[in-house]
C-alpha cells in the first residue's frame, strides 16, 4: 500500500496559490559567535520590493534575519521584518525556516558565490501580521515559501496552502 493509499477517499488535497515574489537587498552577517547550540549571526535586511497578484510594495528596512548555522550543515532562519504595501498598509512577517545542501554547495554559499538555486533546499513557513482590512485574509491561512540567497541580497517567493 502507497502513503496515498492510506488517504481517505474524501480528503481534501492542499493545494497552493501563488502570492508574490520579494527581492531584498543584504548588509554582510554580523557575527554573533559560537553558542551551545551552534554559530549565530544576523543578516540586516535593508530595503526591497514585494509584487504579486495579491500585494505589491516595498520591503522597509530595519529587519534582520538571526540565523543559527548547526553542525549537521542547516541554517535556520528566522526572519522578521516589515512590507508597505503600494496603498500604505504595514504588514509584519516573521519567516522562518531552513536552507542546506551538499557542502561543496553550501561552502560556495558562505564565500559569496552565486549558486544555482536549485542546488540547495530553501524553504521557510511565513506568518503575516496584517491590519484589519484589505489584507486581514493574511491573519487566517498558512503560507510556504521557495528562497535563493545570493551574495548580498534574497529572493523568495511566497504560496498561501489553499
Amino acid at each position: 500500500m502507497s502513503p496515498e493509499d492510506a488517504v481517505p477517499a474524501d480528503a481534501i488535497r492542499p493545494g497552493l496559490a501563488f502570492v508574490y515574489a520579494a527581492s531584498a537587498e543584504l548588509a554582510a552577517p554580523i557575527p554573533i559567535g559560537e553558542t551551545p547550540d551552534g554559530m549565530r549571526r544576523i543578516i540586516p535586511i535593508l530595503s526591497g520590493t514585494v509584487e504579486g497578484p495579491h500585494i505589491r510594495g516595498r520591503i522597509l528596512g530595519g529587519g534582520s534575519d538571526w540565523q543559527l548555522l548547526r553542525s549537521d550543515g542547516v541554517t535556520v532562519a528566522d526572519a522578521t521584518y516589515g512590507i508597505e504595501t503600494d496603498d500604505g498598509t504595514i504588514i509584519q512577517i516573521r519567516n522562518r525556516g531552513l536552507r542546506h545542501g551538499p557542502a561543496e554547495v553550501m561552502a560556495r554559499l558562505a564565500a559569496g558565490d552565486t549558486v544555482d538555486p536549485s542546488a540547495y533546499y530553501f524553504r521557510t513557513i511565513p506568518e503575516f501580521i496584517a491590519p484589519l482590512g484589505p489584507y486581514a485574509w493574511l491573519n487566517s491561512s498558512i503560507f510556504v515559501c521557495s528562497g535563493a540567497r545570493y551574495p548580498d541580497s534574497i529572493r523568495l517567493w511566497v504560496w498561501r496552502v489553499t
